[in-house]
């Protein structure tokens, strides 16, 4: 098990049958740069050296800049975190998505668009791996817990980029993919920033929905008729037209845009998932004790703030302390949030929120 002997001195990892061969053509960081100025489209995002960043480096020998970035993100702690996280359901069964499997579909539904159009493919990428490294635990109602405890309120999408993932020293085109990805803020600087807003939009109408069926909560045939015979019933026909119709908006536009008739269609499955999915009394009672749990945690933390590591520094105050305690509790999965709950602040487990499939 340690390898065969080769030629040359080299050690081949298999004993049996001949290794495949490669030609000798080298294709290093620079050779790729390169090659971007005739593959890329015009106004597609180039890759320079080490990259446009808040604290300069030593370019790669290897990778372009967005590859480093996109290595970072997929090998950084903030991402593996994602996977304890909730996507639409509190404590998901095996099947069901979590923040990490939706930053997984995010990023496959915005390669492909950028890969058809010319786009940089590793930028995208990474906007779209590290899109929600700053969502708490409990889904979207961790906003709702955090917004009021922060001077200027708490938003993933900017507490993400400039304070989840900043140690990371992203290029600046990158964090502002991440930064910007939520429609309610504004455009992205890039072509691929906007690629990875539309991409998790389509990509969690679609794949709520279908773990909605899967929980028995709505069924195919809830769907508006009309929406179904337009995009279909099935996750991947779905994906599929949302997908071919950015492309081509791309491609006749010039604009990363979507014609009316598809956009209005995924405008109206995001209603529908909000009407019988995210806000369904189920969901809604949810998330109203997910706010009290992380408020109380926030408050718990708040009063001890000697006991919580920080590479800030600065005169411990109020508001430091505050900050301090949101971004711990922030950076929790929803298991250690909701046990921190009992053994910390003594909650009556029968109070907190259960999975989907808990037994009554």
């Amino acid at each position: 098990m340690e390898g065969t002997a080769g030629p040359a001195g080299m050690v081949l990892a298999h004993d049996r049958g001949e290794e495949p061969r490669v030609g000798p053509r080298r294709m290093d960081r620079v050779a790729r740069e390169e090659a971007e100025a005739s593959s890329l489209a015009a106004g597609a995002t180039r890759a320079r050296a080490a990259g446009n960043r808040a604290r300069p480096e030593e370019p790669d020998s290897e990778r372009t800049c967005f590859e480093r970035d996109r290595d970072r993100i997929l090998h950084s702690a903030a991402f593996r975190r994602l996977a304890g996280k909730t996507q639409a359901f509190i404590f998901p069964d095996d099947h069901q998505r979590t923040r990490l499997t939706h930053a997984l579909e995010v990023a496959q539904v915005a390669v492909a668009v950028s890969r058809a159009t010319g786009l940089n493919v590793a930028l995208t990428e990474a906007i779209a791996l590290g899109h929600d490294c700053g969502h708490g635990p409990g889904g979207h109602a961790s906003e709702d817990a955090f917004d009021s405890l922060l001077e200027g309120g708490f938003d993933h999408a900017t507490f993400g980029a400039d304070v989840v993932l900043a140690p990371l020293n992203l290029c600046r085109e990158t964090a502002d993919g991440i930064r910007n990805h939520s429609w309610s803020r504004p455009v992205p600087s890039t072509p691929e920033g906007a690629v990875v807003s539309w991409a998790d939009r389509i990509a969690y109408v679609a794949h709520d929905l279908e773990d909605a069926v899967a929980a028995g909560i709505v069924t195919p045939a809830d769907v508006p008729g009309d929406l179904r015979r337009e995009i279909g019933e099935r996750r991947s026909g779905q994906l599929r037209c949302f997908i071919d119709a950015l492309v081509d908006g791309i491609r006749s536009s010039g604009r990363v845009a979507m014609a009316t008739g598809p956009a209005a269609a995924l405008a109206e499955l995001r209603r529908f998932n909000y009407e019988r999915i995210y806000t369904r009394p189920e969901s809604l009672s949810q998330g109203a004790t997910v706010v009290r749990v992380l408020r109380a945690l926030v408050e718990y933390w708040t009063e001890r703030p000697e006991r919580l590591a920080s590479r800030e520094v600065q005169v411990p105050d109020a508001a430091w302390a505050r900050r301090q305690a949101v971004i711990h509790v922030a950076g929790m999965t929803d298991r250690y949030a909701f046990r921190s709950a009992v053994e910390l602040l003594g909650w009556d487990p029968s109070r907190l929120p259960r999975g989907i499939d808990a037994p009554t």
